[in-house]
């Protein structure tokens, strides 16, 4: 099992940042991808960003310039910089965690980003 803690969501106005945090423990592996997710009420969720261990990072098309995913495997950690935050930003953030090796797949509780107009 790996256990996810996320940390940093808040409401802010538009144009402002916010940098989330996600602490991973427990079965951690040597092959993975952590990334963020999001979800925004009444929609289905959606990827935001994912970077492997190795590095290689992925981004949806809307947060492309303006988010940063980045991780220090030392410590377990990955992070989400939002720069310019707009209200469509608005949802849930969810940390996740995929065991590339075992196939498994691990999230964690949310935090929520509110952003402002």
């Amino acid at each position: 099992q790996v256990q996810l803690v996320e940390s940093g969501g808040g409401l802010v106005q538009a144009g402002e940042s916010l940098r989330l945090s996600c602490a991973a423990s427990g079965a951690i592996s040597s092959i993975d991808v952590m990334g963020w997710y999001r979800q925004a009420p009444g929609k289905q969720r959606e990827l935001v960003a994912t970077m492997s261990r190795s590095g290689r990072t992925n981004y949806a098309e809307f947060v492309k310039g303006r988010f940063t995913i980045s991780r220090d495997n030392a410590k377990n950690m990955v992070y989400l910089q939002m720069n310019s935050l707009k209200p469509e930003d608005t949802a849930v953030y969810y940390c996740n965690y995929r065991n590339i090796a075992q196939g498994r797949n691990y999230w964690g509780e949310g935090t929520l980003v509110t952003v402002s107009s």
